[in-house]
């Protein structure tokens, strides 16, 4: 690696950790370096993968009392997201470059609109969960997709889990966050382990990648006690665009 690619990667890591900390959404600036600098979409799409799972382990341990106080509940799910993240990380590398490479425009721009629509997604939850929600069956139907999208691309699957679990009609949001943690967890380190299998890890820039956005999530948690979620949701929003629009151009 050249000091421009360390430099850019370890900008990109730092900001998708600081992201992923406050409102989610930092595969778009990993993805988007690595591709820049030549790797293949789908080396860069499991590379960006492992850099940011320790993020995820932090996020995981956060909650780490609520996981243990709702273990049984959760089990399901968590089992759910092993199957799946395999799931999507087999499909991934079934497809293979040539074939994913058309769809990552399609994935980011449905990211996007994932992040910017959050808040009327949040409001439709809502307004199915005061008819009685969909139920366990239903919720776990959804959750299985999600998580096979998680082992798949990743980018907005917190937001799809959160909607899911929400659709549940439980109402208590620190089980559904520690549960979405627990899959979403799951889901992406069994799919990181297929990849590395695989040999589709570029390790070095995945150090790089994974040092800054350690520091990036730190600093996410500081800032997301100053700055409002909605400024951070924009920032990702409108990078999501711009990426989308380059990808479907090229």
């Amino acid at each position: 690696m050249s000091v421009l690619e360390v430099l850019v990667l370890a900008l990109a890591g730092f900001l998708g950790g600081i992201v992923n900390a406050v409102a989610g959404g930092g595969t778009f600036f990993t993805f988007a370096a690595l591709v820049a600098f030549g790797m293949s979409t789908l080396d860069a799409n499991a590379t960006s993968a492992i850099a940011l799972v320790p993020g995820s382990i932090a996020t995981g341990a956060a909650y780490r009392h609520e996981s243990a106080k709702y273990w049984r509940a959760i089990l399901p799910f968590a089992v759910i997201g092993v199957v799946g993240g395999v799931g999507g990380a087999l499909l991934l590398i079934a497809l293979g470059d040539a074939r994913f490479r058309p769809l990552v425009p399609w994935l980011l721009a449905g990211a996007t609109m994932l992040f910017a629509l959050s808040a009327q997604i949040r409001g439709l939850v809502e307004k199915i969960v005061g008819a009685g929600g969909i139920g366990p069956t239903g919720s776990s139907i959804i959750i299985a997709l999600v998580a096979i999208y998680g082992g798949f691309f990743g980018a907005g699957m917190g937001i799809m889990l959160l909607a899911a679990l929400a659709l549940m009609g439980n109402g208590d949001f620190h089980r559904a966050n520690a549960t979405k943690n627990v899959v979403a967890l799951l889901a992406q380190s069994v799919a990181v382990i297929i990849f590395i299998i695989g040999g589709l890890v570029r390790w070095p820039q995945a150090i790089v990648i994974m040092l800054a956005a350690i520091a990036g999530g730190y600093l996410g948690v500081l800032l997301a006690r100053r700055v409002p979620e909605t400024i951070v949701r924009a920032t990702v929003v409108a990078v999501g665009a711009v990426l989308a629009l380059v990808f479907f151009l090229r």
